[in-house]
């Protein structure tokens, strides 16, 4: 039995893909006792790892998958806003603008752990005042790192993007493919018959 260390309802919709049998079981982990230091990739790896190795303690004879998805613009991480006008300066911000997100991925099991992560690049149209808050009342997205969701009404904020898709939605699955591989859980085996 896999352990996803996430209350994501968007990570456990990637998994649920597969006939993978897991559980979800969200680490708690304080990410504020992380601090940023200018480097993006350090910081989101740091932090996944965190929440799996928590995990870990409480499920030692399970596989533990932990993500943690960040937003980077500017020397500026943007994680999950605190509030709807953090979320609207966020998004405001990242208006006509190419920014980064980074996936960082860890599996443990036990005293073994693997992380890696997954970059992509998204560019968004310009964007009114007005759509933001058009948009954030269809979805205020306090649960989405960099205040928006790709998937659905927020595939309108988007021009485009560069590198993987599920990676900006939080779980990159070929990444995730590869750390489990580490662990002898092929995911290849429990691909879903359509």
């Amino acid at each position: 039995m896999l352990v996803l260390a996430s209350s994501s309802p968007r990570r456990a919709e990637i998994l649920r893909y597969f006939s993978l049998p897991f559980i979800q079981h969200p680490s708690h982990f304080d990410e504020s006792v992380i601090l940023f230091h200018k480097d993006p990739e350090s910081y989101a790896k740091e932090l996944a790892e965190k929440k799996a190795s928590l995990v870990t303690d409480t499920f030692s004879q399970e596989v533990v998958l932990a993500a943690d998805t960040v937003v980077y613009f500017k020397e500026k991480i943007y994680n999950k806003p605190k509030n709807p006008e953090e979320a609207f300066t966020m998004l405001l911000e990242l208006s006509n603008q190419w920014h980064v997100v980074i996936t960082a991925v860890a599996v443990c099991k036990k005293d073994v752990c693997y992380s890696a992560l997954e970059k992509s690049y998204v560019l968004f149209n310009p964007l009114t005042e007005e759509q933001i808050r058009l948009y954030h009342k269809s979805d205020p997205c306090l649960d989405k790192a960099g205040g928006y969701g790709i998937q659905g009404s927020g595939s309108i904020l988007v021009n485009r993007i560069i590198g993987c898709y599920y990676n900006i939605i939080g779980l990159p699955i070929n990444l995730v493919a590869d750390l489990l591989s580490k662990m002898q859980v092929n995911l290849w085996h429990y691909l879903k018959k359509s």
